[in-house]
């Protein structure tokens, strides 16, 4: 049985330090979200936590204002990691954080690496922070004073493989999108790293969703945690229409997809597709028939992913076609319609995906394109969800108003 957690209407009233609260406010918070008012106060009180979400609903601003009001500001020393799946979702964390934290005198530094075969001179300078490595024989060979350190898993392991994270000093762990990182393609990865640090740790787990076996993995890894959920039929975002469009072959969604963007006018939108293969013939044929589009898939070089998500967050791109690299957290302000070009092979990507538009209570609009074959796998997204998608009218332009 889930425990009662009581509520906080302010931030005041979680007894936060005035240089937090400062970096809050400046940020733009003006009251806590409704995951923030039950899940900051047990992580603070020490709690080991579990906590899911409806994506949009500020749970990256959860467990930045949690870590920032128990890291130690003399401490000058490795006491926090936060573990991201994607260098995006990490950059865009490490940015959030960095700017709350703008009046605590703290250093916080980005390890994502990937960007020149061995990671940019400021992370090059950043992973410079060292200490031992836990119990393992691996001596630092270079100090620092990092004390939240915000990263992919694959480069954070290899930091401390390495010895140049001081591990023995960690007291807090957040891993966000737990479900995917407690997933076979992350799973050992994240039990490499718990390995080299104390076993009293603190652990956070934020997701938008999360299954049954990935909170019994969690439970065998944390120390009796606070339980924050919600259940699937809470999981679809207010604020989002769902639609459908039906089509005989797969090969007519290209068509369907033209005479989409050649009746509306949206300020962003974000297609998704299941291959990268797929991505890059898609913005090819696009490109071709006088769209304007971008495009972003995880084995591209990371100084063009870098170069077309600052192009994306500024409105320079208006049309991104990628793979599920940005289905988990990515929050850019002005998305409004997300097209699935393919339905995600988890069910569990499709609430990530829309959830992409529709951020912090906008409206929002996402729309399927369904062949035949695809029917089956909508109608089990809708019983999952318990929702229901609609057949998209002949006025789409008023529906995306």
């Amino acid at each position: 049985m889930e425990e009662e957690y009581e509520t906080f209407i302010t931030f005041e009233d979680m007894g936060l330090r005035n240089s937090l609260l400062r970096g809050i406010y400046a940020y733009g918070f003006e009251k806590p979200s409704g995951i923030q008012q039950r899940a900051i106060k047990p992580f603070i009180s020490g709690r080991d936590l579990i906590a899911q979400s409806q994506s949009g609903t500020g749970k990256t601003g959860t467990f930045t204002i949690s870590v920032l009001q128990c890291v130690d500001e003399k401490v000058r020393s490795p006491q926090c990691i936060i573990l991201a799946p994607t260098r995006e979702l990490a950059h865009q964390i490490y940015a959030v954080i960095s700017a709350i934290s703008a009046n605590m005198g703290l250093k916080i530094i980005e390890l994502i690496g990937g960007v020149g075969g061995g990671g940019s001179g400021q992370q090059q300078r950043s992973s410079r922070y060292g200490g031992s490595g836990g119990e393992r024989p691996m001596q630092a060979t270079n100090n620092g004073d990092a004390q939240i350190i915000v990263g992919t898993p694959g480069k954070i392991l290899d930091e401390l493989i390495r010895g140049k994270i001081a591990s023995k000093g960690v007291r807090h762990v957040i891993l966000d999108e737990a479900d995917e990182m407690l997933s076979k393609g992350f799973f050992e990865q994240i039990d490499n790293i718990f390995s080299y640090i104390p076993k009293d740790t603190q652990i956070g787990l934020f997701s938008a969703t999360m299954p049954k076996e990935v909170i019994e993995l969690a439970e065998k890894i944390m120390h009796n945690p606070a339980k924050i959920l919600i259940k699937n039929d809470d999981l679809t975002l207010e604020g989002i229409r769902q639609f459908f469009v039906l089509v005989e072959r797969e090969a007519d969604k290209f068509d369907v997809l033209c005479d989409i963007y050649g009746t509306i006018q949206v300020t962003q939108s974000i297609i998704y597709c299941n291959s990268r293969k797929r991505v890059i013939n898609l913005a090819r044929k696009m490109r071709d028939n006088n769209f304007m589009v971008s495009c972003i898939y995880g084995d591209m070089p990371q100084l063009d992913r870098n170069e077309v998500m600052k192009q994306f967050r500024s409105g320079e791109i208006r049309v991104l076609i990628t793979t599920d690299i940005l289905a988990r957290g990515i929050d850019v302000q002005q998305v409004s319609l997300v097209i699935n070009y393919e339905l995600p092979m988890e069910m569990e990507t499709y609430i990530h995906r829309i959830g992409r538009s529709g951020r912090f209570g906008r409206k929002g609009v996402s729309i399927n394109l369904v062949d035949g074959f695809e029917q089956e796998d909508m109608r089990k997204l809708e019983k999952y969800y318990s929702t229901h998608i609609e057949e998209l009218p002949q006025n789409i332009a008023e529906v995306l108003r």
